[in-house]
């Protein structure tokens, strides 16, 4: 069931004073577990550090350095050589460390996630792993839980959750059951809604699962994070074809300078040692 589709339901039901629905049957669970997916975080192709690493010295720039150091050798300047190759493992270095902790922004994540929730279903409460949550469940919350899903708040009493890890608040939000004015309010302003992620700090109260997996709020904080290493900056895309428009005019430069001068004398083409 789509999350509109969950809300539409669950104001009929409010609007008309009617029970609100105490969980899905067993069989009707299975399906949809079949139709939205395991509620966790899907991790995309990790990279093994020593791609990451290897990856530092794949810029067009950086090749040019490393031949310039190779050339500076060859001559006889070690001075320019051991310069070259610092900047070139210092620069190496930092990419590396950066790269390496945003691999680890998506193990971060998937480490938040609840392990098991407390769960109606058919009218029994039982403990499930997170992993088997639908949209439709019913999960009874508690001080110290971690909220497995996000869930429409159908139950608060005196329920204080911690957001701290999708909005950067550090103080606990009061949360509430009544609808809100506006649709479209921010995060951290949804009151009646509880995400997955977050931690229950105080109080009781119980919700209706509305989005698992990769289609929360967590799982949108992930996929931006997936989007993030693969995409580079305007910047970074400027800064790439400036480097690579440089390097040819230094090779350019360097050709011309050690290209001999030739001359044409007595009908005979002589030419002169290179500069």
């Amino acid at each position: 069931m789509k999350r509109r589709g969950i809300f539409l339901l669950l104001t009929r039901r409010e609007k008309n004073s009617r029970p609100i629905p105490i969980g899905v049957k067993s069989r009707e669970a299975a399906q949809r577990l079949a139709r939205h997916g395991r509620n966790e975080l899907s991790e995309g192709r990790r990279r093994p550090p020593w791609r990451i690493l290897l990856d530092q010295f794949a810029d067009f720039m950086i090749v040019v350095l490393i031949a310039a150091a190779v050339v500076s050798g060859v001559i006889g300047e070690p001075q320019d050589t051991i310069a070259i190759i610092a900047i070139l493992v210092l620069n190496a270095v930092i990419g590396f460390i950066q790269e390496y902790r945003a691999e680890r922004a998506m193990a971060a994540l998937k480490r938040i996630a609840a392990p098991g929730a407390s769960v109606l279903r058919a009218g029994r409460r039982v403990t499930l792993a997170a992993h088997e949550l639908v949209p439709g469940d019913v999960v009874a919350l508690e001080a110290g839980n971690i909220v497995p899903a996000d869930l429409r708040l159908t139950e608060a009493v005196r329920l204080q959750v911690n957001e701290s890890a999708l909005t950067g608040e550090s103080a606990a939000v009061e949360k509430t059951v009544a609808a809100l004015r506006d649709a479209e309010a921010p995060l951290g302003d949804r009151r009646n809604m509880g995400y997955k992620g977050t931690i229950v700090s105080y109080g009781r109260g119980r919700g209706i699962v509305v989005a698992t997996g990769m289609a929360t709020e967590l799982g949108r904080i992930a996929t931006l994070l997936a989007a993030a290493d693969d995409n580079k900056t305007p910047l970074q895309k400027r800064l790439a074809r400036f480097g690579g428009r440089l390097a040819m005019a230094v090779l350019a430069i360097c050709a011309i300078i050690s290209s001999p001068d030739c001359y044409v004398v007595s009908n005979r083409y002589l030419c002169s040692s290179p500069r």
